[in-house]
């Protein structure tokens, strides 16, 4: 997989298993910022072993066309992380989309870009058809990211997933990468 330019000092590259230290901190620096919309949190997810392990994991995953964990890096720190996991090939080619941004970069257009050069990346190179995308009803911030790059919403589940601790509805988006 190529690395993914997205200025001259922020990439998104595949995670390598060394990268969990960093994953780890990040996850740590943001623990109060991603509160709101992540799922509760064992306090084993803020060590490096645990990301080492769930990177392993998900890169075996890669080398099966399942699962594509990106870091986002700032010169080179790593500043985020975005996914495209759940890939179901055969006739559906679709995969679901996730990501967040340390708290001391949002609001610089990095998820929108990063997110842009991803759906290329998922068309062109991972040979995906569709991409889906679910946020929070109230994540105004992340519908926008998602709206601005080609996805419609599709529909809202209600208790769709587990997030600070509840069960919470979610709009549900989707983007056509061939028409």
């Amino acid at each position: 997989m190529p690395t993914l330019t997205l200025d001259s000092r922020t990439i998104l590259r595949l995670l390598e298993v060394s990268d969990a230290a960093q994953l780890a901190e990040a996850y740590v620096r943001n623990r109060e910022h991603l509160r709101p919309w992540d799922p509760e949190r064992e306090d084993a997810f803020f060590t490096q072993a645990w990301h080492a392990e769930n990177i392993s994991q998900t890169l075996a995953a890669n080398e099966h066309g399942l699962a594509y964990p990106y870091g986002l890096f700032r010169d080179q720190q790593l500043i985020g992380r975005f996914n495209i996991v759940s890939v179901v090939r055969g006739p559906f080619q679709s995969a679901s989309l996730g990501y967040w941004v340390d708290h001391r970069f949002t609001g610089q257009a990095l998820a929108s870009r990063a997110v842009a050069a991803l759906r290329i990346e998922a068309a062109e190179n991972i040979g995906l058809h569709r991409l889906e995308a679910s946020t929070l009803l109230h994540n105004f911030a992340s519908q926008k990211v998602l709206l601005n790059n080609g996805f419609a919403q599709i529909g809202m589940a209600p208790n769709y997933l587990k997030i600070a601790g509840r069960w919470q509805d979610h709009n549900l988006y989707q983007t056509i990468l061939h028409s």
